[in-house]
Formats: C-alpha cells, sequence, structure tokens
C-alpha cells in the first residue's frame, strides 16, 4: 500500500469516525445505513466497561502486553488471542479480520481499532467493531462467548433493483454460506451469486475460531442480515459470527471460497438449505414484528420518549413455561424433604426435572387483577437479567392462584446459614471479599445497567445465595414488580414489618423508595459479612443491647472499629487497612441522609480504589461533629481526582 492510499484512507477513517458512530449496548439492537465508500468505516459497536482496573500500572502494562500479542499474531493469521496476567490484573484479548483481508490491511483496521479504544482510559473491558475487523480485551476469559442473542444489524435503506430477484438470490446465497462457513477450516466463507445478467451479489460468513463448529453453525442461523432484504446491502453480527451481502463487490474474485464441496453432505444438504431458508424467513418476519412494535411503542410514550419503570420489553426473550405436573413431580408433590427454605414471598423447593437438571421452585401466591400481559412483561424483565452475581430466572408456571418460579439451583443455599446456620462454618477472609465485592456488581448492574432499573429492597443475608465456588448469587429481585395492583400496599408494610435492620428509614417510615434503600441495605449486610454477628446480636460492654449498626457506628467513633472483624479469622488472612476500608464503606452506605449514601456502582469503585488505603477518614470523638472519607478516584481517563464523601454521626 503506497503513501497516496494510506492518506487517502486515514481521510476515510477520520470522515467515517464522525459520520458513522453508532454506539450498541450489549442488550440492545439499533439499525443503521451502511457507509459503502469504504469498508472499514462502517463502526458497528463499540462500549466501554464502567469498571476499571484495581491497578493501574499493573494493569496498563498487561494491556499493553496483550494488545503487542495480538498484532503479532495477526501478521501470520487473520484471528488471534492473548492472555497476560501479572499481579492479578489479568487482561483477556481477542481480534479477528475478515478472511478476504491482506495481512496489512488486517494490521491497519485492527491498528486503528486500538488507537478508537483509547477512549475507554482504564476501564477493564472494552470491545470495538468494523466491518473489517474487530478489537475485544475483558478482565474474564471470554473466549467461547457467541450467540448473546443480542446482535447487530446494519441495512442499507436503498431497495436494490428488481427486488423479488435479488431477495431470492440473496436469501439462497446466504442460506450456503451459513452451512459452508463452520465447514470450512477457518471457519470462513465468501462466494457470489448471479442476480441477473449484469447484476451480482456478494457474500461471506465467517466465526471466530475459538467456537465450536455448532456453536458457529447456531450463531450464524440467529443472525438476521435476512431481515435487510431486499435492501442493497446488509451485515449482521453477534458475539462469535458476522454475516455481510452486498450488490457492490467489497472484495475479489481470488477472495472468494469453492463452497460446493462443503455444501455437499448426500441427502442432509437439501435439508439443512431448507432449514437456512426456514429461519431465514421466521428472523424476517420477527425483525418486522420487533420493528413494528417498538414504533407503536414510540409513538405511544411519546415520539421515543421511554419510562424507564416500566422499560421495553419488545425484543425481549420470553421466559419458559414449565407444566405443573413436571415441577409437581420434579419436587416429590412439594414434599417437606424437598423445601429449602421461605420468606414474604412464599416457599423455596429444590427439584429435579426428568433430565436430571436440578432447579429451585419459588412456590407463591399471586392473584392479580392486572392485564396477563402486564404480568407477562414483567417476567420478561426478570427472565433477561443476566449477570454472573444474579440468580437467573429460567421460567414460571401458573396454576389457579399460584405461580412457581423456576430459577438456577444453588448448591450451597444462602449467605446466612455459613454465617449463622445449620452450616456455620468460618468463611474465610477471601471469600467474605469475594462476596461484598460480587453483590455490589449486581445492585450496580440491576440499578444502572440492566435496561430496567430494578430495585432489590429486601438485601440481607438470607437472599444472598452461594455457588459451588462460594461466589454471591442475589436472589428474589424484582418480585415487587410482580405483585397485583390491589396489593401495591404490601411494598411499604413489608418494609415496616421486616424489622430486621436491613431496611432504609426513609423506606420502612414513609415508604420512600430509591436505589439508595438498596445501598443502605448493602451497608448492614457488609457488617454482619465482616463482624460474624447478626443485626441484634452485639451487646457492648456495659450489658446495654446494641444493634449492630449502632454498635459499629459507636466503635467508629471512638477509632476502635477494627474490634468489629470477625474473631474466627485468623489475623494474618487480612491487612488491616483492607479490613478498616471494608468497614468504612459499609458504614458510608449506612447513611441517615439518603443524599450521603453512594451509588452502588460507586460503591463497586471504592472496592477497586487501592488508593482508598492510603486516605485514612478522619476519626471525632464528638458524635455531633462530621466525620470525613477522603477517597480518591479515577475517572475514566488517565487523570486522578479526589471526592469527599461525609459519615454523619449517629
Amino acid at each position: 500500500m503506497n503513501t497516496k492510499q494510506v492518506e487517502n484512507r486515514q481521510v476515510s477513517w477520520r470522515l467515517a469516525s464522525l459520520l458513522a458512530v453508532v454506539v450498541v449496548l450489549v442488550t440492545m439492537v439499533e439499525q443503521g445505513t451502511s457507509q459503502p465508500t469504504d469498508r472499514n468505516s462502517t463502526l458497528i459497536r463499540y462500549y466501554c466497561s464502567m469498571y476499571k482496573g484495581l491497578n493501574e500500572r499493573y494493569f496498563l502494562s498487561n494491556l499493553n502486553t496483550t494488545l503487542s500479542s495480538l498484532r503479532r499474531r495477526l501478521t501470520t493469521s487473520g484471528f488471534a488471542t492473548a492472555r497476560t496476567l501479572l499481579n492479578g490484573e489479568s487482561v483477556w484479548g481477542l481480534a479477528w479480520c475478515r478472511g478476504y483481508l491482506s495481512v496489512p490491511d488486517c494490521l491497519y483496521c485492527f491498528d486503528y481499532a486500538v488507537d478508537q479504544l483509547k477512549v475507554c482510559g482504564l476501564a477493564n473491558g472494552a470491545q470495538i467493531i468494523y466491518s473489517d475487523c474487530q478489537l475485544r480485551y475483558e478482565n474474564n476469559n471470554f473466549y467461547s462467548e457467541a450467540n448473546t442473542r443480542a446482535g447487530v444489524v446494519l441495512c442499507n435503506n436503498t431497495t436494490a433493483p428488481q427486488p423479488i430477484g435479488f431477495q431470492k438470490a440473496t436469501t439462497k446465497l446466504l442460506s450456503d454460506l451459513q452451512i459452508a462457513a463452520p465447514r470450512a477450516s477457518n471457519y470462513y466463507a465468501a462466494s457470489t451469486r448471479k442476480v441477473s445478467s449484469n447484476a451480482t451479489v456478494y457474500a461471506f460468513a465467517q466465526c471466530h475460531l475459538n467456537i465450536s463448529q455448532s456453536v458457529c453453525l447456531k450463531c450464524l442461523q440467529m443472525t438476521t442480515v435476512y431481515g435487510c432484504l431486499p435492501s442493497v446491502s446488509g451485515q449482521a453480527m453477534d458475539n462469535g459470527c458476522f454475516m455481510r451481502y452486498d450488490r457492490t463487490p467489497f472484495f475479489g474474485q481470488s477472495e472468494t471460497t469453492d463452497i460446493s464441496s462443503l455444501l455437499w453432505d448426500g441427502d442432509s444438504s437439501e435439508k439443512q438449505l431448507i432449514i437456512g431458508g426456514v429461519i431465514g424467513g421466521v428472523s424476517f418476519l420477527l425483525l418486522l414484528l420487533a420493528i413494528f412494535l417498538w414504533r407503536c411503542r414510540s409513538m405511544k410514550a411519546g415520539r421515543g420518549q421511554q419510562d424507564k419503570s416500566t422499560g421495553s420489553v419488545e425484543l425481549l426473550e420470553g421466559p419458559a413455561k414449565y407444566k405443573y405436573p413436571d415441577l409437581k413431580a420434579a419436587t416429590n408433590n412439594f414434599s417437606d424433604e424437598n423445601k429449602l427454605g421461605g420468606g414474604i414471598f412464599g416457599e423455596v423447593y429444590k427439584g429435579t426435572l426428568k433430565n436430571k437438571d436440578v432447579i429451585a421452585i419459588k412456590k407463591t401466591n399471586m392473584t392479580s387483577r392486572r392485564r396477563k400481559t402486564h404480568f407477562y412483561d414483567q417476567l420478561k424483565i426478570l427472565s433477561n437479567v443476566h449477570h454472573r452475581h444474579l440468580v437467573r430466572l429460567l421460567g414460571y408456571c401458573r396454576k389457579g392462584a399460584q405461580l412457581f418460579l423456576v430459577h438456577e439451583y444453588m448448591e450451597n443455599h444462602s449467605l446466612d446459614q455459613f454465617l449463622f446456620g445449620d452450616k456455620m462454618m468460618s468463611l474465610s477472609w477471601k471469600q467474605r471479599i469475594g462476596i461484598i465485592f460480587g453483590t455490589a456488581r449486581g445492585l450496580a448492574y440491576l440499578h444502572e445497567q440492566y435496561h430496567v432499573t430494578i430495585i432489590h429492597r429486601d438485601i440481607k443475608t438470607s437472599n444472598i445465595l452461594l455457588d459451588n465456588e462460594f461466589q454471591p448469587k442475589i436472589s428474589d429481585f424484582g418480585m415487587i414488580r410482580l405483585l397485583p395492583e390491589d396489593m401495591s400496599h404490601v411494598s411499604t408494610e413489608l418494609a415496616q414489618s421486616l424489622n430486621n435492620g436491613y431496611v432504609a428509614p426513609e423506606y420502612a417510615n414513609y415508604g420512600h423508595l430509591s436505589e439508595k434503600v438498596d445501598t443502605y441495605s448493602y451497608g448492614v449486610l457488609v457488617l454482619e459479612i465482616i463482624s460474624g454477628k447478626r443485626y441484634k446480636d452485639v451487646i457492648d460492654d456495659k450489658l446495654v443491647t446494641l444493634n449492630l449498626l449502632d454498635h459499629a457506628w459507636k466503635l467508629y467513633e471512638s477509632g476502635t472499629h477494627l474490634n468489629l472483624v470477625d474473631d474466627k479469622l485468623d489475623p494474618s488472612e487480612y491487612a488491616i487497612e483492607d479490613a478498616t476500608k471494608i468497614i468504612e464503606i459499609a458504614l458510608m452506605c449506612t447513611q441517615p441522609t439518603v443524599s450521603s449514601r453512594p451509588a452502588m456502582s460507586e460503591v463497586v469503585t471504592f472496592l477497586s480504589d487501592k488508593t482508598l488505603d492510603e486516605m485514612p477518614p478522619v476519626r471525632s470523638t464528638n458524635t455531633n461533629d462530621e466525620v470525613k472519607i477522603q477517597v480518591s478516584m479515577e475517572s475514566s481517563i488517565s487523570y486522578a481526582t479526589a471526592s469527599t464523601i461525609h459519615l454523619s454521626g449517629r
């Protein structure tokens, strides 16, 4: 590539970045118009994680090493993975270019992607996807991710000449490529198809090499590029695959694949072609339906203004519907032997389905005067919550006034059983910190990252479940959303009746609800985890009963709050600075004034911020004085700023 070509391409990139930026969140689908002037010019998706690396120096060092490794491997292949781990700051990276690109063009696209992702700063994860290449890095292993059911489709807004013939030829070509690409050694197939004597359609399908053949096929089959027809061009992608067609050539004849041998599979070839066509047609119809419903909802909401309290559920996948006899058999007729526990919202049973899958079933009464569509929409919202620290809702069953919610089963049950119950054991400091951190991330997702804000209202140790690695998963989120309108008073009565110390005073006394209600409960939860004591278990030296929160504040004001740490823990397990920081963060969360409490995303930042240890709070001996905790926070770019959060005496 000569100097002039490079300069022209760079100008094209800059213009395209201004004109064709399309930001697509993981849980959204947006349609746009491709930019045909340069095949690299279409930015399809990018995101920056809201979380940052725990240590700036180590994270940036590992990120640079990972990116350098990716580039080096791309010089010999259009696909590369790399991982760097130093001082606990893992960075996994994955980059791949379309099969028709030359090595120089692949590297050019990669270098440009790296440059554009600098905007993410210290974010511990980022992704950018162009028509010709894509790059992603995370602090966890994401290599096997392929089909998120939240893919992206971009369609040109120009209808092709001879639309019927064009659609027929393109559909057949895309169906062939869906079959051929997973069978190719490099998961890539590109081909052309004649539409008429003077018109040809160009298309390709590709998967990245870290997924299996069957997953590649499934990913390609679920792309919705068929929905662009009869537009002159379209492209669709998910995390593991990419498809594109165009009436204008975007790869040379020498870059095509002989797909005839890949399509031949005896009698099954015909069957697979039919399946591909059916899937394409169904995808097209579903896309039209989704667009229609979206437009109707947008008009109803007032030209696109969306009510976040109810959320848009048209593009969400509905929950699975279970049959009552199957759940009855799975739980041995809901026998006491299978009962795991119970609470305000009903009883929970362990069940084993016919296929040997183990599930947890919440049985509750849910007589409702609300429309069935509203109830089902709320179930959709809850069943589409996907986060490693939230219990997954698998499906439901209704029988008369009874509602059965089917969840994933947690082998280690709930946190309270380990801290206070019959499974009592001394959780290590590392396990406790993992539970504290994971719970904060789960709540931050419910409050700020999911497309509908969900306030839990009942955070406590019995609603924190543990998997087989003692990672926390929050249960019972969103249950209030399913309550009938004529039972709306239950939410306030629930807060008043619990009286367990977790409920924020403004909610218990006045029914005032915000995300900060969960922040307050989280603070009390952390104090229980650190101390190994229930909220009401504490007795001070004068034999005057204090609750745990008052006891913690009293210790804090006297500068002895480290005495709160569970005496079953070996002091060698933790650093004094770490324990101090965790206790003070918990107290921040339990401020009586709502505005003084941090958001859960801020809590995650505080927990991640190692520099907090260098700035201990100023302690006051006067309970009426204002006690300050100064927290050093880094912004989303590479410079640091300081903010001050106040702890009011109690």
